[in-house]
């Protein structure tokens, strides 16, 4: 008992003595470029074999021996660094990137990498590329900043939807737009608006919150989120207090905008001339009779009795759909912490008004990120924001209530009633300025995209994550016009709708990291729950009592009401694995099961794998000491991905409500297909990135192939049977390409200069339709068939001008020119794909003064001018027409391009090749001029930093289109039309002056 009593005595000693002897110490370790948590970092007891590394989120723990003095901070592509022990529990470290490695710290799905143990396909921009930009929405951030991303604005108008194209078009009648997920969580940014033209949910994010935007482009990157990763998916990030003094952050800026083109359209005499031109060779009006030697009679015909003819009026008509725009921004923040502790607290306040009459959009923001360590491996924290937006918007392209519409009023009509002095309402068409005057319509957007989140970390590799995140949007239409607007004769008209959107979200996710020798392994395991819903309801009255009433409740008659619900779920389970050898053998694979209400009974889940391999070139022997290669790394991918943006019920047959007098009852509404399944599209990319010089040069080449299968399809079915579409899986799309980009600091002395360049190549083919050919509609030339490009543009060819007499010539079947409009062919006439698109970034420092220059260019795509049939159709309507078509064809042996004008006649006035243009453009999109104030003068104010800049956006634009603006597609003409014009505002060129201060 003695001897027992003696042993254990001694053991507990040693132990004793042991725990005495050694303590423990936490951290985290972070880049100090950008602020992101650093994984794998190896963490060394200097001169001992006493180690550990970090975790996925940067954290570490290690016990050390009492006499332990100094720790050792170590990372591929970092410099290693030394921090003293001291009496320090708690060391947090910051690690400089090394420029001889690429050591750009990237987001991925569900946590971060360094950008060399990369094997998939990223892209992005940092917060540090976008400050002092004048942002209409954070998207248009990546605007020739990303290669493969391709961005369309569509408009000028404030609020309105993107084209977000990653890697071409990949679908039909499925959503192409990518995926958003910000902080985590999958966010809405499908239209909620009830206007022809899709509003922006997305314009409702403040870019002045965001850290880092990462774009996942190949199967490797996007496949971990499975069946909603085929049109690739955007990672927001937004910005996060650091350990350290409080930092507080305050900006200006405002400017004014206007457009970058305005089309020049006829003066009165030019019309006069043009027009009389028209009506007297006009053989329609010369058949019913009309005197075509008196213009007169004709314009006091179509005119309705207005005798403006003889007039002296010249109004410039077109000139009135535009206004001086301006735009206008405060915003502040402070952020700092400790060890415990970290916040960041934002506020912003937008306002702009746009260049189109009426467009306006005003955005009043607020953000809070906050995480606390509750113990040393456990911490809580929450991303909090809520955002009110209010959208003043204008009317549909293809509506007479377009300001745009108003350059076919032709200008001998006066702009103002002689006789009232009000807006003139007796004009060949409507007068929309009356809209602005006797109506509104305001979209009033309320919205937090918020989540909350809990760390543990069970062991020291092992860490396990929990958060739950919302997205509730709640959008109010209020609409009202006049008893002498169009829409609103003769009682006026009141419309209210109030939408509720919420997409609810919950990510569980255990992952683990550890070395093994030369072995490195990141393993992650995670369950995903997303649900969403929309609700939906609107009322319209008429008959109010004047226009001092606007609201529904003074209508005297409800004319119309609806409401909505509608909701989706998804569960989703899934896995990836990366694997590190030697620091120059990458492996990685991912997969994920989705499951989705949106199929089939027997189709719901889906399985999506990937699968990808890296071998840094630049580790080996031979290269490792090369003075003119500094990295080169080789990677490859396969993996497949989905796409369920469809509608929530198109796989159930759905019966509604109905009635017939007032009695109710139940009918089918649409017919639905229990096999419809997920759309896949496999993916193969092969990459190259490479570094020169120490870096000075680097970028990274890659080649991709996507092939989608089981297109989710509307196909029309016979409307006498009741129903008018069918969503079925059926065809084959594949889009292949070519990605390069190359950064290079030029110079890197007192004067600095630095370079960034991306082009892409996309090739997008339409494989298999099963036989079917979708066509764009009357006017539009989009046609997509198998074998050709998505939207090839389709119709009979033009010909130009007979010299003889000045008819309009199409080519026939056979070649030859024919001026019957019904004999000539329908061929492809244009493809509005472009052949590449990209973009160039030259940053030049000297001192204190920093210049930013951004250029944006789109090669070969073609456009297609629908507006072209009014307003450049040399007189064969009654529209104003541009200037061009005063080259019209007068005399035998004129040779002109614009036929004899002949009013009614339709000379060159069908649909053709006529008004497709080279939509070709190189754009100087951003211009930003900085200038930091010298510290010795802001240390006697106690400023810590302030820098004033001047910023100029869409300076100018190199094209040969001669309609307002290259950038742009019409939205109400459908999916199917793509690089559609009509009447489509062009974008702003906006110049702003600001200054920021840091305190």
């Amino acid at each position: 008992m003695k001897k027992l009593l003696l042993t254990f005595t001694c053991v507990f000693f040693v132990f004793a003595t042991t725990a005495l002897a050694q303590r423990t110490i936490g951290g985290k370790v972070t880049s100090s470029g950008d602020g992101l948590s650093l994984p794998g970092v190896s963490v060394v007891v200097k001169g001992t074999s006493v180690g550990t590394q970090t975790n996925v989120d940067g954290n570490f723990t290690i016990t050390v021996p009492a006499n332990a003095q100094t720790l050792v901070f170590s990372y591929l592509g970092f410099i290693t660094r030394e921090e003293n022990i001291g009496n320090r529990t708690i060391i947090n470290v910051a690690l400089a990137p090394d420029q001889k490695q690429l050591s750009e710290v990237v987001v991925v799905g569900y946590g971060t990498q360094i950008k060399q143990d990369l094997t998939g396909s990223i892209t992005g921009v940092k917060a540090r590329q976008i400050e002092n930009l004048p942002l209409p929405s954070f998207e248009s951030a990546l605007q020739g900043r990303a290669a493969g991303v391709f961005i369309n604005s569509g408009s000028g108008k404030l609020g309105q939807a993107l084209n977000i194209r990653i890697r071409g078009t990949s679908s039909i009648s499925a959503s192409s737009q990518p995926l958003f997920v910000i902080d985590g969580i999958p966010v809405v940014s499908q239209a909620l608006g009830s206007a022809t033209e899709a509003d922006n949910p997305l314009a409702d994010i403040n870019p002045e919150d965001i850290e880092s935007i990462d774009v996942l482009k190949d199967a490797s990157a996007a496949a971990i989120y499975g069946s909603r990763g085929s049109n690739g998916v955007i990672l927001i990030t937004t910005k996060s207090g650091k350990i350290g003094k409080t930092k507080v952050n305050f900006g200006f800026f405002g400017g004014t905008s206007e457009p970058t083109r305005k089309n020049e359209f006829l003066n009165a005499a030019e019309y006069r001339e043009l027009f009389t031109a028209a009506v007297k060779n006009s053989e329609t009006l010369d058949f019913f009779g009309f005197n075509v030697d008196d213009p007169e009679e004709s314009w006091i015909f179509i005119g309705g009795g207005d005798d403006s003819w003889t007039t002296n009026f010249d109004t410039d008509w077109a000139n009135q759909a535009f206004q001086k725009g301006n735009a206008f921004q405060y915003n502040f923040s402070v952020s700092g912490g400790d060890a415990k502790t970290r916040f960041f607290v934002s506020g912003t306040k937008n306002d702009q008004k746009g260049i189109i009459n009426g467009n306006e959009l005003n955005r009043i923001s607020g953000r809070i990120n906050v995480d606390h360590n509750i113990f040393s491996n456990f911490k809580v924290g929450a991303n909090v924001s809520l955002v009110k937006s209010e959208n003043f918007r204008v009317p549909s392209d293809n509506a007479f209530s377009n300001p745009l519409q108003l350059n076919a009023l032709p200008p001998i009509q006066p702009l103002f009633d002689q006789t009232t002095g009000k807006l003139n309402n007796n004009t060949l068409y409507y007068n929309n300025l009356i809209d602005l005057v006797n109506g509104s319509y305001v979209s009033t957007n309320y919205r937090s995209v918020s989540n909350f989140f809990a760390d543990w970390n069970i062991t020291n590799n092992l860490i396990a994550r929990a958060e739950y995140g919302f997205d509730v949007v709640n959008l109010e239409e209020d609409q009202f016009r006049g008893r002498e607007t169009l829409d609103g004769a003769p009682t006026g008209q009141a419309f209210n709708r109030q939408v509720r959107a919420i997409n609810n979200n919950l990510n569980t996710t255990l992952s683990y990291t550890n070395n093994f020798g030369k072995s490195n392994i990141q393993l992650l395991g995670g369950f995903a729950f997303q649900e969403g819903s929309t609700k939906s309801a609107s009322a319209t009255g008429e008959g109010l009592p004047s226009d001092k009433f606007t609201k529904v409740s003074s209508a005297a008659v409800i004319t119309g009401g609806t409401s909505t619900e509608t909701g989706f779920t998804f569960v989703s389970y899934f896995a990836r694995a990366n694997y590190k050898f030697n620091n120059r053998y990458l492996l990685a694979a991912s997969a994920r099961v989705d499951g989705s209400s949106r199929f089939g009974q027997n189709s719901r889940y889906g399985v999506f794998p990937s699968a990808s391999a890296g071998w840094i070139l630049s580790e080996e022997d031979f290269l490792a000491n090369s003075k003119t290669l500094s990295f080169l790394k080789l990677r490859a991918s396969y993996g497949t991905t989905g796409n369920a943006e469809i509608g929530n019920f198109s796989s159930r047959t759905l019966f509604g409500a109905g009635f017939y007098a007032d009695q109710s009852g139940i009918v089918p509404v649409a017919i639905g297909d229990q096999g419809l399944r997920w759309e896949r599209t496999n993916q193969f990319d092969v990459g190259l990135d490479f570094g020169f010089f120490n870096n000075r040069v680097n970028g990274e080449i890659d080649y991709y192939i996507k092939k989608t299968n089981d297109l989710l399809l509307n196909l029309p079915l016979p409307a006498v049977n009741g129903f008018t579409i069918i969503t079925k899986n059926v065809g084959d799309m594949e889009n292949k390409g070519v990605e390069l980009v190359v950064n290079s600091d030029n110079l890197i002395g007192k004067f600095k200069w630095s370079t960034s360049f991306n082009i892409a190549f996309n090739r997008n083919l339409v494989t298999n339709l099963n036989g079917s050919t979708i066509t764009g509609g009357q006017r539009n030339v989009g046609r997509i068939e198998e074998g050709r490009p998505y939207g090839i543009f389709f119709g009979p060819k033009y010909a130009g001008v007979d010299p003889a007499n000045g008819d309009a010539l199409y080519f026939d079947a056979n070649g030859n020119t024919t001026n019957n409009y019904n004999m000539a062919m329908e061929q492809v006439i244009g493809d509005p794909n472009p052949d590449f698109f990209g973009g160039m970034n030259n940053r030049f420092s000297y001192g204190n003064l920093d210049l930013d220059v951004q250029l944006q260019f789109v090669y070969g795509n073609d456009l297609y001018n629908i507006a072209g049939f009014f307003q450049s159709v040399n007189g064969d309507y009654y529209d104003n027409q541009t200037k061009d078509q005063m080259a019209y064809w007068r005399n035998p042996g004129d040779i002109t391009n614009v036929p004899q004008p002949r009013l009614l006649d339709g000379n060159g006035a069908g649909k053709s090749s006529r008004w497709v243009q080279d939509g070709s453009y190189l754009r100087v999109k951003a211009v930003n001029l900085s200038y930091n104030i010298p510290s010795n003068f802001l240390n006697r104010y106690k400023i810590a930093s302030a820098r004033v800049f001047m910023t100029a956006s869409n300076l100018f634009t190199i094209t040969n289109y001669t309609g307002y603006d290259p950038e742009i597609n019409t939205t109400f003409a459908g999916g199917v039309n793509l690089g559609h014009d009509f009447y489509t505002p062009p974008q702003s060129r906006t110049i702003t002056f600001g200054v920021n201060f840091g305190f």
